[in-house]
């Protein structure tokens, strides 16, 4: 197991530098200039002036050595200081990255402890009422995106109803505790879950009915084992496989559905903060965080195939 995930993280090596060049690439042709956002309204900017920025930033240098340059910041571990403020990236992101981290981290785990039991569940009741109506339910859950799910549900459940703040991670008229900070994280965690919610039973109910006509599940079901001991000791284990590999293949999915939760929520996390940077042009912005993003999901990846060695004692990756 350690060899294999030596050789993972290896090979993930690459693929990380390929994903920032792609990302730094995106950037410099994206259409605008730096130098644009820093343009007074109401005010002229000379052609001096406009250089003397571009002096400032590096953005003189041709872009390949501009990455050059940041790849060999990022290996001393320097993230670089944004465009905007000057402020050091790696604190930005160090800041905002708990909050993100926290709103995805309990929108995967409701979409596992809701969608899997789902899922076994309705495997088990095929072409039922429950099996109809939880498979359109999930149909609109993975049709609708996350931003409109998120205005409808801040309609209702804040503006009307009021049951939970419209915005933002903890209260601004008293100190935040535990019970404060889950209140504001409920209706966007719920939110940002549902697709996965819908994905996840999906998956499970269609592996559940692959697993249920299994011979061995016959052949336990004769002996007389209980339905509840077949199911949980037979079919569930064998059938949570190839969810195992849909979950870590929702990660990058999770990320972006945070950047329109984040941002419909006013959650102060590492996607309202991706949307500034993008307006901004912030370049050493985008990059940390595009880089903090990729390690996180090829880490994931890795933590997804341990996970199956876990599951099934017969895998093994010696």
């Amino acid at each position: 197991m350690l060899k294999y995930l030596l050789r993972r993280i290896l090979i993930s090596i690459p693929v990380l530098v390929m994903i920032t060049i792609i990302i730094f690439t995106l950037v410099e042709v994206a259409p605008g200039d730096v130098v644009d956002y820093f343009r007074p309204p109401d005010m002229v900017m000379t052609d001096e002036a406009a250089q003397a920025l571009r002096e400032r930033f590096g953005l003189d240098q041709p872009a390949p050595v501009r990455y050059i340059q940041w790849l060999g910041n990022v290996l001393q571990g320097d993230l670089g200081y944004r465009f905007t403020d000057g402020e050091a990236v790696s604190i930005v992101v160090a800041r905002r990255l708990g909050a993100s981290l926290l709103l995805m981290g309990s929108a995967l785990a409701i979409g596992i402890l809701i969608g899997l039991p789902l899922g076994v569940f309705i495997g088990q009741k095929q072409y039922s009422l429950w099996d109809f109506s939880l498979t359109g339910l999930s149909f609109l859950g993975i049709s609708m995106p996350a931003f409109i799910t998120g205005l409808i549900a801040l309609l209702i459940f804040s503006v009307k109803l009021g049951w939970f703040p419209a915005g933002g991670m903890r209260p601004v008229t008293s100190e935040p505790t535990i019970w404060t900070t889950i209140h504001h994280l409920a209706l966007p965690a719920l939110v940002l879950s549902l697709s996965f919610i819908a994905t996840f039973m999906r998956y499970t109910r269609f592996s559940m009915l692959e697993v249920v006509r299994m011979d061995y599940v016959n052949s336990a079901r004769a002996k007389g084992l209980s339905n509840r001991y077949v199911t949980w000791r037979h079919i569930v284990p064998n059938a949570i496989l190839p969810v195992i590999t849909v979950i870590g293949l929702s990660i990058p999915a999770l990320v972006v559905g945070a950047v329109f939760t984040e941002t419909v929520f006013s959650w102060p996390g590492m996607g309202s903060l991706y949307l500034e940077a993008v307006r901004g042009r912030d370049i050493p912005l985008l990059m940390g965080m595009t880089l903090v993003i990729a390690i996180f999901v090829l880490g994931a990846n890795i933590l997804t195939d341990v996970a199956y060695a876990i599951v099934d004692p017969r895998i093994r990756y010696d």
